[in-house]
């Protein structure tokens, strides 16, 4: 569904992205994981158009996404950090994105609007709102129209416990029905469940793109979080899937620790 080429993005003297190639499919649920700073954010915001590669190619469903945004129309995106208009309700803003979408949309999926039992607050403006309520706003979005590709970036984050099962729920729910899911967390404990795909970027490579079985077998534990522990600590190489790993070879324990030690990736074992 999605085929990433030897994409290179460098910002100033920052190397964003090195070399990136993957590829993405249908019922697929991938967590982008890694330290900050490590390409998570930059690789998404070229997925979703936002920033343009400096070198490389991403084709969706076959085309080359630079020809063209219509493709942008089958992927939904929950961003980290919500930004939106202050003084508009809530009720405002799903009116005016479903008035932008008007003439593609056949049919909207509301279910996280009524599990969150958010027409409640569909009168408050946006400016009154909590994190975690921002939080939702930006996942019923995100779902509202049945896209085949759902970004999610920290979705869990702001929300409370119940919430958080809502929205794990549902985006097992959508990858059951084929979607591709792709998925960023500091907090693996948070992707344990919707994971089947790991894919590890470290100071912009691709270090390992790998099942999660596969992980958990090749480190022989049990848990996604010692899983990738296991081998950052270790430096056991783990191959990408079909590949030799680009000559990529994970941190070192000593890189790991001191990634640990600053709390660039949180990780509950």
């Amino acid at each position: 569904m999605i085929e990433i080429k030897n994409i290179t993005k460098q910002f100033g003297k920052l190397k964003a992205l090195d070399t990136v190639s993957a590829n993405f499919t249908e019922g697929q649920a991938i967590s982008l994981i890694g330290p900050n700073g490590s390409g998570k954010t930059t690789l998404i915001k070229c997925l979703l158009g936002m920033v343009i590669p400096d070198a490389g190619t991403i084709h969706f469903k076959g085309s080359d996404v630079t020809t063209s945004c219509d493709y942008r129309r089958d992927m939904g995106y929950m961003p980290q950090i919500g930004r939106y208009p202050d003084n508009m309700r809530i009720s405002q803003i799903f009116d005016m994105m479903i008035d932008l979408r008007k003439n593609y949309t056949t049919q909207l999926d509301e279910e996280l609007i009524n599990a969150f039992d958010l027409r409640k607050q569909f009168d408050k403006p946006m400016r009154t709102l909590s994190g975690g309520t921002i939080q939702k706003v930006s996942a019923c979005l995100a779902f509202l129209f049945d896209p085949s590709v759902l970004i999610l970036d920290e979705p869990t984050a702001s929300l409370d416990p119940v919430a958080s099962e809502v929205l794990k729920n549902k985006v097992l729910k959508e990858k059951n029905k084929g979607k591709l899911i792709l998925m960023t967390s500091h907090i693996l404990s948070d992707l344990e469940e919707m994971t089947t795909d790991i894919v590890y970027l470290q100071d912009g490579k691709l270090q390992f793109f790998k099942s999660v079985e596969a992980l958990k077998a090749a480190t022989n534990e049990q848990r996604l979080a010692k899983a990738i522990a296991s081998v950052m600590s270790k430096g056991i190489q783990v191959q990408m899937n079909g590949m030799n790993g680009n000559g990529h070879t994970p941190p070192s324990p000593k890189e790991f620790s001191r990634t640990v030690n600053r709390r660039e990736m949180t990780i509950k074992i």
